[in-house]
């Protein structure tokens, strides 16, 4: 997609930014500040510029000599499933046939008696609702 700059009026293919990405940037800023990047008169500079901004180059200009932004670290439980999962196969893989066998014995053997003692107490719950306060 191009358009005509309207500043020096030749096609470029800019791509106007929004005000989130100023944001982001204002807050690459600020962080550059606190780690002694930046001083207070080139945050302010820099900043003005960051809002009068219209296309995410000018953007990327203001904050071209600072590192990049360490990427997020990932949240929720998805992480730390994938990494469970990893350290069960890893750990599983390094046993002998013979101990993988009995601790799937074992394990196979938990997962009965649960389902059987879900079952006995599904069956037996009789009268213990939450609705019938021991009446019959």
């Amino acid at each position: 997609m191009t358009s005509d700059d309207p500043v020096t009026g030749s096609a470029t293919s800019a791509v106007r930014c929004s005000d989130a990405e100023r944001e982001r940037t204002a807050a690459a800023l600020h962080q550059a500040v606190g780690e002694g990047r930046l001083s207070l008169s080139e945050v302010e500079e820099r900043t003005t510029a960051i809002y009068a901004a219209r296309y995410r180059h000018e953007l990327d200009a203001v904050v071209a000599d600072l590192p990049a932004p360490e990427p997020a670290a990932a949240t929720g439980w998805r992480p730390v499933l994938t990494g469970l999962g990893h350290q069960v196969t890893a750990e599983l893989m390094s046993l002998t046939s013979a101990r993988r066998r009995a601790l799937l014995i074992a394990l196979v053997v938990l997962a009965v008696v649960a389902g059987l003692m879900l079952a006995v107490h599904g069956i037996t719950d009789e009268g213990h609702g939450p609705d019938s306060f021991g009446h019959d």
